[in-house]
Order: C-alpha cells, then sequence, then structure tokens
C-alpha cells in the first residue's frame, strides 16, 4: 500500500509537530491502516500496535524525540514509534532477514533509545538516562513506556521505588490496554487530569507546602484531603506512595486530552506518573474482538481475518499442552504455573480443565521459580512452562531455591533454540549452557514429538529438578504414542549404524541433541556416518559414548544451542575424564547474536541443516580420510 497523503509527508518527528490537531487525528486514521497493511502481509504484533497510534503520535508530538528520550517496554508495540521516525518504507521488511527488527534497536535507529524484548526494564532504563542528563547538565527528558502486564514484575516497581526518591526528571506512562485497574474515561476525568497535570495545581500545591510546613499537622491534614480527592477519580495512591505525581487514567485514543496533558507533565519537575487507558486492536473490529488471537499473527487477509491453519502437523507446544492435561487426569500433584504465557505455553485446555491447579503468576519470572519451589515442598509436582529466554530471568532463583535444595520441580522450556522472527531477545540459545553446570539439575532434548511427550513423563517421574528442552513449532511429524512412556533415564540410542567405509575409510559418529537429529541423519546417509540420537543432555549417557568411541574415529555434535558450554562441551569433558583421545567437531549456535529472520534460511546460513552438517565435516575430516582408529587408553 502506497501511504496516504499526509503520513507520507512525515520523514521524521519533526514534520509530525507541524500538524494540526485535526490533521493529527488524520494521520491517527492513516498511521493505523499502514499498520495492519503491513502486518497483515509480514506477520508480527498487531493488536497492541494498533492501541498504541495515538498514543505514539501524542509522544513524539510532545517531546522532542530524538534529544527527549523514550523507552519503550517490551518494545512489541512500537510499529507505530517506528513508522513516525523514518521506517515507514521499510515496514514490507519487518522481522525478515536483513530488515528491521520488531523491536526497538539502538543500532537501528536514533529514536530507539534503548534495546527492549523483555518486559519490565523500561522505567530502570528510562530512571539512568534521567538521571545521567542530571549528572551532565543536559536539559532532556526520559520518557518510560510500560504496559500494566509488564507492571506486574518486580523489577518495575523497584524502578519506581529508586525513581521516587532520586529527583529525576522522568515521566512514567502507564498504557493500560486491558481496564483492568479502572474504567473511569471520559470528559470528567479529562478536565481532573489537565487540572492536576497544570502548573495553577502545582504552584498551588507547592505554595501550600511552603505556608504549612511550620504546621506539621496542617500540613499532614491538606496531604490527605488531596489524596481523597484524587482518590475519587483516579486509582493512583500506590504511585503516589512511590513518590511520583500521578496523573489520569485518561482515555488513550483522544489526541485532545493526550496532547495537552502530556504537555503539562513534561514542564513539570520531578517524577510524573501518566496512567492512560488503550484498547488492544482499536480501529479493527477483528483485533479488537479477540486481541489474544490478533496478538501475533502470521500473515493474512485483513478483509477475511485470521483462518484456522492448515498444516496439520502438531507443534511441541501442542505436545507439551496435552500431555500436561493427560498427566494431570492422572496424577493429582500435578500443579502448573506460567508466568503471563498461557497461550504461548499451550495452556488454555489446562486452565479450563484443571482450574484449581493452573498458577499464572504474571509477568514474574523469579517469582514464579521460587513459587514453585515453595508447592514442591508441600508434596505437590509443579511443572513450570516457561521459554528458554524467559528462565535466563529466574536463574538464581533456580539455583537457590531449587536445585540446592534438590527440589522436584519440572522446567518446560518452549521456543529452546532458533526462534526466527523474533531475534536475538528470544532465541534460546544458553539453556543447555546455564542448566548443565547445575549440579542436581538434569537436562532432556528430545528429538521429535513422541518423544518429547515421553523425555516430560520421565522428567515428571524423578525426585530432582529436570529440564526439557524443545523448539518453537512443529517437529518432524512423528507419530505420538497413546499413553505416559517415559524414556529410559539416561539413556541414548543409535538410529543409524555406519558401514566400515564410511566417507572414504573414516568411520564418525554423529551426537545429536534434539530435532537436529534429522538432519544429522539426513547428512549421515551422504556420509555414511554413525548417528546417536542422545536425548539426554544430562545426565550424559556415557555408556554409549564410550562404546561408540572404540569403534569411531570421530565424533561429530550437533546442537540447537551455544556451542560455549554446550552438549558438544559436555561430551569432550566426557572423553577427557575417560582417557579418550578422539577428536571432536561441535556444531551448534556461534559465540554472536543471531537475527532475526525466517527460521530455515538462519539454520542454514548457521550450517545446521542436512548440507551444512555434510559440508562441515567434509571440510574438516575430508583431508584424514587415511586415519586410522585412535588410540585408547585403558
Amino acid at each position: 500500500m502506497s501511504a496516504s497523503t499526509l503520513l507520507s509527508a512525515i520523514e521524521s518527528p519533526a514534520d509530525l509537530r507541524g500538524l494540526t490537531r485535526s490533521e493529527l487525528k488524520q494521520l491517527a486514521v492513516e498511521l493505523r491502516e499502514h499498520v495492519l497493511t503491513n502486518v497483515s502481509a509480514t506477520g508480527g504484533h498487531l493488536s497492541s500496535n494498533l492501541g498504541t497510534v495515538e498514543l505514539s503520535i501524542a509522544l513524539h508530538y510532545v517531546f522532542n524525540t530524538p534529544h527527549d528520550r523514550l523507552v519503550w517496554d517490551v518494545g512489541h508495540q512500537t510499529y507505530p514509534h517506528k513508522i513516525l521516525t523514518g521506517r515507514r518504507d521499510r515496514m514490507p521488511s519487518l522481522r525478515q532477514l536483513g530488515g528491521i527488527s520488531g523491536f526497538p534497536r539502538r543500532d537501528e535507529s536514533e529514536y530507539d533509545s534503548f534495546g527492549t524484548a523483555h518486559s519490565s526494564t523500561s522505567i530502570s532504563a528510562a530512571l539512568g538516562m534521567a538521571l545521567a542528563a542530571k549528572i551532565k547538565g543536559e536539559d532532556r527528558k526520559s520518557v518510560a513506556i510500560i504496559g500494566d502486564g509488564a507492571m506486574t514484575a518486580g523489577m518495575a516497581f523497584e524502578a519506581l521505588n529508586n525513581g521516587g526518591v532520586a529527583g529525576a526528571d522522568m515521566l512514567v506512562v502507564l498504557n493500560d490496554n486491558e481496564m483492568s485497574i479502572s474504567p473511569p474515561v471520559g470528559a470528567l476525568n479529562r478536565y481532573f487530569a489537565r487540572l492536576i497535570s497544570g502548573r495553577f495545581y502545582s504552584a498551588a500545591r507547592e505554595g501550600a507546602k511552603s505556608v504549612l510546613k511550620n504546621a506539621p499537622p496542617l500540613l499532614e491534614l491538606a496531604r490527605r484531603f488531596e489524596e481523597h480527592a484524587k482518590g475519587m477519580i483516579a486509582p493512583g495512591t500506590i504511585f503516589e506512595e512511590f513518590g511520583f505525581n500521578y496523573v489520569g487514567p485518561i482515555d488513550g485514543h483522544d489526541l485532545d486530552a493526550l496532547i495537552p496533558t502530556m504537555e503539562n507533565l513534561r514542564d513539570r519537575k520531578g517524577p510524573q506518573f501518566l496512567h492512560v487507558v488503550t484498547k488492544k486492536g482499536y480501529g479493527y473490529g477483528l483485533a479488537e474482538a479477540d486481541p489474544v488471537k490478533y496478538h501475533g499473527p502470521t500473515p493474512f487477509n485483513p478483509a477475511e481475518g485470521l483462518k484456522k491453519s492448515a498444516s496439520g502437523k502438531t507443534t511441541f507446544t501442542q505436545v507439551f499442552g496435552t500431555w500436561l492435561c493427560d498427566m494431570a487426569a492422572q496424577d493429582k500433584r500435578l500443579v502448573a504455573i506460567t508466568p503471563a504465557m498461557r497461550e504461548g505455553s499451550g495452556m488454555v485446555e489446562f486452565e479450563q480443565r484443571f482450574p484449581e491447579r493452573y498458577f499464572d503468576v504474571g509477568i514474574a519470572e523469579q517469582h514464579a521459580v521460587t513459587f514453585a519451589g515453595g508447592l514442591a515442598c508441600e508434596g505437590l509436582k509443579p511443572v513450570v512452562a516457561i521459554y528458554s529466554t524467559f528462565l535466563q530471568r529466574g536463574y538464581d532463583q533456580l539455583i537457590h531455591d531449587i536445585a540446592i535444595q534438590n527440589l522436584p520441580v519440572v522446567f518446560a522450556l518452549d521456543r529452546a533454540g532458533v526462534v526466527g522472527a523474533d531475534g536475538a531477545t528470544h532465541n534460546g540459545a544458553y539453556d543447555i549452557a546455564f542448566i548443565r553446570c547445575i549440579p542436581q539439575c538434569s537436562l532432556i532434548a528430545p528429538a521429535d514429538e513422541n518423544e518429547c511427550r515421553q523425555a516430560l513423563t520421565s522428567a515428571f517421574e524423578q525426585d530432582h529438578p529436570v529440564a526439557v528442552r524443545y523448539p518453537r513449532g512443529a517437529g518432524a511429524g512423528v507419530a505420538i504414542e497413546p499413553g505416559l512412556t517415559p524414556l529410559p533415564w539416561g539413556c541414548g540410542e543409535v538410529r543409524r549404524e555406519a558401514g566400515q567405509g564410511g566417507a572414504g575409510g573414516l568411520r564418525i559418529a554423529i551426537l545429536a541433541f534434539g530435532p537436529l537429529l534429522h538432519a544429522a541423519l539426513a547428512a549421515a546417509e551422504k556420509l555414511d556416518a554413525t548417528v546417536a540420537n542422545m536425548r539426554f543432555i544430562k545426565p550424559l549417557d556415557t555408556e554409549l559414548l564410550l562404546r561408540l568411541a572404540r569403534t569411531h574415529d570421530a565424533f561429530v555434535t550437533v546442537e540447537e544451542g551455544c556451542l560455549i558450554g554446550g552438549a558438544g562441551s559436555a561430551v569432550m569433558e566426557a572423553l577427557h575424564a575417560a582417557g579418550v583421545n578422539l577428536p571432536v567437531l561441535p556444531l551448534g549456535l556461534p559465540d554472536e547474536h543471531l537475527e532475526h529472520g525466517d527460521p530455515v534460511k538462519l539454520m542454514a546460513m548457521l550450517g545446521l541443516d542436512a548440507a551444512g552438517i555434510e559440508q562441515s565435516i567434509l571440510k574438516r575430516f575430508g583431508a584424514k580420510l587415511d586415519l586410522v582408529h585412535p588410540a585408547m587408553s585403558g
């Protein structure tokens, strides 16, 4: 779609500031249409971005960006911001390989003040920027835009607690898009918000403090009267207690309310807090009716809306969701925990069937892990469904509150490995390295859908912490056996046995961890290599490892995780401990932050598809075709 008249003239926020109020309203219509058109073509986050159109316009109209800093929380609602800051014509490349990111990135634009993608970081970052400006003597504003969901995280409240006493000139904008905090949005509320944010009110407030400071009882009475008066129209007492001047709630789609209120707050000193109410999916009826469904859609026709996927393949997330219900029906000790990822982790049916055993703790990964520990202490069997990238936020709790006490908690790690369009912030690249170094923790990497179900059962049966890692999307299409049969604990299997010749006489064994088994099998057919489905990263099947070492000239390890400290490292450590001198070629994710893009293309670029594995083996061992069987001590 070619940009329409007003939007096509906006190359930067400076152009935006020259528009009249009525033109800004028309711009909002065009901007919302541009978001819908592009996201429906590329896929991405839709509901949240349709809800922040007017808010984005008002922020860039009122504040002198990029001199003033805007810090967006999570960042998946920044598409309007990107369009208004010089990236309008690049929107067709959104989340594509080589295109613009779906989140703010400092290396993408000077208007992206802080890179985000995990929630609840905005207030901390904006506070740091505000105090940096104060130290440097610079006259600039810092604004944090945070959603009501992100406000459930402890980090947000830690930052509020610090910000209220730090004396920084900053504004926190709470984008309440669920209308769960307070619904009073209207003309009277708009009037009070403008009054409370204005200079007259501020001057009167400070003047009263000055007059009454020598009469503490009267000052306290005035303070309480003000709180009660504001409390009648605004639920801001908690934010006032943190030391912020609270204003709102106001309609986040009403530019006539947003702009003057923000202008008033911009000109005030100290920590300010503005509560705006928006609607996810605003302006697109289908998304308004079902904002969850349209949260992160794949490409679709806006006129028809989303259709049910016709792929027919069962995803790993669905495997987990089905297993969770089946195991809960069999064992009443099972309780399930999610940090605000019910749909993403496949727990909708579980919540419906077992509501008393379902706990959504909000965006609070640290709490989720320790909460699971408390449940486990009382004899229950907690299953924490969490993305690999988000478990990183609960790492201290994993060590101190779960592992040291050896509590039987199962961690179902979704999105392990390369996730694709969400990019570096969401890749599950590090869980192998950071879990296998923790005493008493086990880690399983099933190769397909059926093994995933079996691995979860195996994990649930243990009396110590166990994590099961599985990727985003569908697997190889392996049929899922009924029942709750576990994998043999700590045991891998040989899936393909090489002949005596192999690649020019060299006998190679490929040790595959997780779904890359299937790419390894395809490569092995070309090279006549042995392939072992290792399944367990910890405990590693050392018996299988040493048996293969006696009959093979070299090992190749394949994993969808970081190479440093990964499964390949575990294999080399085990060989060294056994005194085995065998060359090992580890293949996995490199020591760099991976870009966003199509996961199939990314895996090919990384050399982790069948062709890449084959080429890496030939490059490493092709000149050693006459290598004899290695010497082995003992």
